[in-house]
């Protein structure tokens, strides 16, 4: 049997101190690449401005809108509307969680089914929908995840 040397030791060390910064910095790198970090540009402002969010989200809840977004099988999206008035403007925007493709802007046109239906197509994907239905003063938002 061979003896255990300061060199073994040393090895040892060495070996799981390499493995263990290796696994840290191909951590970093992919924690970096896929988060920018930013929530909102200035918590200070945002802080000031949260009593109004709040406010909002109540008067919207208030109107009793319903919407369901549904992915065609064309490409574009299709909103099914509730509780609205008939005549609303819809306007979307849609990015990708991750930045890795550009915003798109969407605008929405009522089909004769009752329903509103982009005029651009979407691609497939993962995508963030902020969307924003509006009916003279009242104004109704939600932002979902689109998979």
């Amino acid at each position: 049997m061979r003896c255990f040397t300061g060199w073994h030791m040393l090895a040892a060390m060495v070996g799981f101190f390499g493995v263990v910064i290796a696994v840290n910095v191909t951590m970093a790198r992919i924690a970096i690449g896929s988060f920018g970090g930013v929530v909102v540009e200035n918590s200070y402002v945002a802080s000031q401005e949260f009593n109004g969010w709040l406010d909002a989200a109540e008067a919207q809840e208030a109107l009793g809108w319903q919407v369901e977004t549904v992915w065609r099988e064309d490409g574009r999206l299709a909103l099914q509307v509730s509780g609205a008035p008939e005549a609303l403007s819809a306007t979307a925007t849609a990015r990708h969680p991750l930045g890795r493709l550009p915003a798109r802007e969407l605008v929405f046109e009522q089909a004769p089914t009752g329903e509103y239906v982009s005029t651009e197509v979407l691609p497939q994907g993962r995508w963030t929908l902020r969307l924003s239905l509006a009916s003279g003063a009242d104004e109704w938002r939600r932002e979902e995840d689109l998979l």
